[in-house]
């Protein structure tokens, strides 16, 4: 889905996060590839991110990428209530913010994340040393559309990518 629309694109991070940067660049070369600029706004408490949406509003952003960071997780509801007032499509990590009024949502399902937790639990109960262990990350991915917000923005999913989300809200 592309939002024709969209000159700027915001990445918004949480500066006290030690990774909140760490894929920007990747972001940028896809906004690159597609014509259009990125812009790294941060948050960190509920003021900074009134003030984020401001400077959204402000410049004119045409989409909102959330990074996937605990702060912005519990606030999901919040973030999706502002990118709606201001009408800026927004992609998220977590199903819950396509759930309560967002966008899109597209990442790691918990289901998978708890699985793999259970399988490393087990090995470490029988013996395994968890400094042994490799480092994974989720295998699952699930994109989440949320078609009711899209019609309320006024974004036209294209049909290609509804057949290939793994739930559509209407």
């Amino acid at each position: 889905m592309r939002c024709p629309s969209a000159s700027t694109i915001v990445l918004l991070v949480n500066a006290d996060n030690p990774n909140a940067r760490a894929d920007a660049p990747e972001i940028k070369a896809a906004a690159d590839a597609l014509g259009q600029r990125l812009e790294v706004l941060t948050a960190s408490t509920d003021g900074d991110l009134q003030a984020a949406f401001a400077t959204m509003v402000e410049r004119r952003a045409g989409a909102l990428v959330v990074k996937p960071d605990p702060f912005f997780i519990a606030r999901c509801e919040r973030i999706a209530a502002l990118a709606a007032r201001h009408a800026i499509p927004a992609i998220y990590s977590l199903r819950a913010c396509a759930d309560v009024g967002g966008l899109v949502s597209y990442g790691t399902t918990f289901v998978d994340l708890y699985q793999q937790v259970g399988t490393y639990t087990g090995k470490v109960v029988k013996g395994a040393k968890p400094a042994d262990l490799p480092v994974q990350q989720g295998v699952k991915f699930e994109l989440v559309i949320n078609l009711k917000t899209a019609k309320a923005l006024g974004v036209e999913v294209p049909f290609r990518l509804l057949q290939n989300a793994d739930d559509v809200i209407e």
